[in-house]
């Protein structure tokens, strides 16, 4: 498998993000996190989504550190700090499952929160019920867990067909798009930074293709399997959505209707877009750290 690593140069002085970089490496492939706070507490995992990396979790980092938490932040294999293997076929959901959980294992993280949002609800759900024993709490804010049996939204078709056909894929417009808030120059340009150029960004054009549409779908039947331990899941699970996402607006209500660990948890409504990271970055770290503290 080629890969391309984004020459470091691309990341420096990038607004409100300090922290130093670590790697490991899965099936040969380096891979980026963010590893902040005090080494032996219990770790709080943030997953990111497309076509971001652990930048969009900058504004929360330090609030949930400075809390006491061990706070781990990947950049997925294609995205960020990581390594990027060229090919739109390179990238699978089984495969993204399995790197994380490699990762995972890597670092034997136990006793983990786990924060996630977008493409990093479909893979953090999928491992939260493949490797229950690891997981004490999740805090979901607009992300989902597919089998194919949803109506998908017309907003989403649409940004699959782009993701896949334009010719221009600018990281850093979508973010801001995807924002109540309006990024600055220097911020967009942090988003655009993992991608010097179109070969980088195979990864961020595949993941919208790998979202399962149809029961038959890749990932499909892996994920009902997963609904069966969610629809059993009584350790904690907070959802956090956003008012103006066009996609996972309302979400946050079937996870409620489902998961038993919703029951007597302060779901909150947050203000923002699909990024609310962005635009609710602040409370919805503290609404993790609140559910930290309910649980110790």
């Amino acid at each position: 498998m080629e890969t391309l690593r984004t020459p470091d140069e691309r990341f420096r002085r990038l607004p409100n993000y300090p922290f130093s970089p670590n790697y490991l490496e899965v099936e040969g492939i380096r891979m980026h996190y963010v590893d902040e706070g005090p080494a032996t507490a219990a770790p709080v995992l943030m997953l990111h989504g497309e076509p971001s990396w652990s930048y969009l979790y900058r504004h929360m980092i330090p609030i949930c550190a400075a809390a006491g938490s061990r706070v781990i932040v990947p950049d997925l294999i294609g995205f960020g700090k990581s390594d990027k293997p060229v090919q739109v076929s390179d990238y699978s959901y089984a495969r993204h499952v399995s790197w994380l959980r490699q990762f995972i294992e890597a670092l034997d993280l136990r006793d983990i929160t786990l924060v996630c949002q977008d493409w990093g609800s479909l893979l953090g759900l999928r491992l939260a019920t493949e490797l229950e024993g690891r997981f004490r709490a999740i805090a979901i804010g607009n992300g989902f867990l597919p089998t194919g049996e949803q109506k998908v939204p017309a907003a989403f078709k649409i940004w699959k067909t782009f993701a896949l056909k334009t010719p221009y894929f600018p990281a850093g417009r979508i973010v801001d798009v995807g924002s109540f808030r309006k990024l600055g120059a220097d911020e967009r340009a942090a988003y655009d930074a993992p991608f010097p150029s179109a070969k980088y960004k195979a990864g961020a054009r595949a993941f919208p293709a790998l979202v399962p549409v149809s029961p038959e779908d890749p990932g499909a039947r892996e994920n009902r399997e997963a609904w069966q331990v969610l629809e059993r899941w009584e350790k904690p699970f907070l959802t956090l959505f956003s008012n103006g996402d066009p996609i996972m607006r309302g979400g946050d209500r079937y996870f409620r209707e489902r998961v038993p660990g919703c029951q007597g948890q302060p779901h909150q409504t947050l203000k923002g877009g699909h990024f609310l990271q962005e635009d609710s970055g602040t409370e919805f770290a503290e609404a993790v750290n609140e559910l930290i503290r309910r649980m110790d």
